[in-house]
């Protein structure tokens, strides 16, 4: 019945899984017929503490029975203290927040060409940004994302936007021009299938940036809020961007995104940008109390360590499985490219044993699991894995 209605009535945008999801504690949900199921999608990296953990949970309850929304034509005391929070944990000094990655892509991309029309008038406005990222499904975001599959069918696209090989420092110095306002990368392609940017290629970016007077905007939407073992991305590399973008783990479940941007870089005035559900009391409840539970000592090199125990296990899985082509990733973001063309019916065989995970560029499995798996989960994951791939005949 759930089924039949849903495709009677919603839009058909999504390739679902015939199942249907009720309930969840941790890393495990279950679905309406009684099943239960190990969580290694997490509703695609974003429950970063799993499914109703007691803080998040309280810190809604408690919000919703006080003000869930109030515009902001009003100051309110949750998106000020979740603003701190970003800002002292960060390179950033000012925080604008949405609703999701896209909109928060699409705010930093406003925010690049305001910058650049104070200083420079209208001539640079173009953004360099990945082939193979991944940026979201709004048009500037949309247009943004290096991937054609994405773009078929909406052109035609927004002017403005260039793409350069991912990783190519030779082609991003030759992409520069005196139309250029910013470079978007990500430093971890998410949905192009796990792809990590090299220490050098986003030291060279920021070099161009500060050479050239744009600004270095680093999509944070999936590697940011502890998802490779430290709280953003960018410090594993060792420099800072101008403009971060958040969403996903930032409200553990609640939707939420945000803009974080260095001081003389946050130019907006009133009136530039705005979003009637930003910042609402409630979202901000959930990020306060998201941002809590991950800052807590200890909490981020857990993660890391659980990352390298997984691939640690999906790599001795390699040794047995010559169909598993290479591991790769950072902390709780991982990928397994498979030797096939498609890799779609392991992820619907491991279902059927109970474990969830998800496949993107048609041959690599994604593991985002919850930041608070155990290892004893981890190594369940693996065992119902090898149980795939051996009946699979690999």
């Amino acid at each position: 019945m759930i089924i039949s209605e849903n495709k009677k009535y919603v839009m058909n945008t999504y390739s679902r899984y015939p199942i249907t999801l009720i309930e969840g504690k941790g890393t495990k949900v279950w679905d309406d017929k009684g099943n239960v199921y190990l969580d290694f999608v997490a509703g695609i990296a974003v429950n970063s503490l799993g499914h109703c953990h007691p803080a998040l949970v309280d810190a809604i309850k408690n919000q919703s029975e006080k003000l869930i929304h109030c515009s902001n034509l009003y100051w309110n005391e949750n998106q000020i203290e979740l603003a701190k929070i970003i800002a002292e944990n960060s390179f950033g000094d000012r925080v604008f927040f949405a609703n999701s990655g896209a909109e928060a892509n699409e705010g930093a991309i406003k925010l690049a060409r305001k910058y650049a029309s104070l200083k420079y008038g209208d001539k640079r406005y173009k953004v360099i940004s990945a082939k193979n990222s991944f940026h979201g499904r709004t048009f500037g975001a949309l247009t943004a994302t290096g991937q054609e599959k994405y773009h078929k069918g909406f052109g035609p696209l927004l002017s403005g936007f260039k793409y350069v090989p991912f990783n190519d420092i030779d082609a991003l110095y030759e992409a520069i021009d005196d139309e250029v306002c910013a470079i978007m990368l990500e430093v971890v392609q998410g949905e192009g299938g796990i792809h990590e940017a090299t220490p050098e290629y986003i030291k060279v970016a920021r070099e161009i940036c500060d050479e050239n007077d744009i600004l270095f905007i680093i999509d944070e939407v999936q590697t940011g809020i502890g998802r490779t073992g430290k709280l953003f991305g960018y410090e594993h590399y060792g420099v800072t961007p101008d403009i971060m973008t958040l969403a996903k783990g930032l409200g553990g479940g609640f939707p939420i995104g945000a803009i974080v941007a260095k001081e003389d870089k946050s130019v907006f005035s009133p009136g530039d940008h705005a979003s009637t559900f930003g910042g609402n009391p409630l979202a901000c409840a959930a990020g306060i109390a998201v941002m809590n539970e991950i800052t807590k000592e200890g909490f981020l090199d857990s993660v890391a360590q659980k990352g390298e125990y997984f691939r640690r296990k999906l790599k001795n899985l390699k040794e047995k499985y010559s169909v598993i082509k290479e591991v790769r990733g950072k902390g709780l973001m991982i990928g397994c490219q498979m030797d096939m063309e498609e890799a779609s019916d392991i992820v619907t065989k491991a279902m059927e044993k109970g474990l969830l995970i998800n496949c993107i560029s048609h041959n690599v499995l994604r593991f985002v699991p919850p930041l608070t798996v155990t290892e004893e989960e981890i190594d369940t994951a693996i065992i119902i894995l090898e149980d795939v791939l051996h009946e699979m005949g690999f």
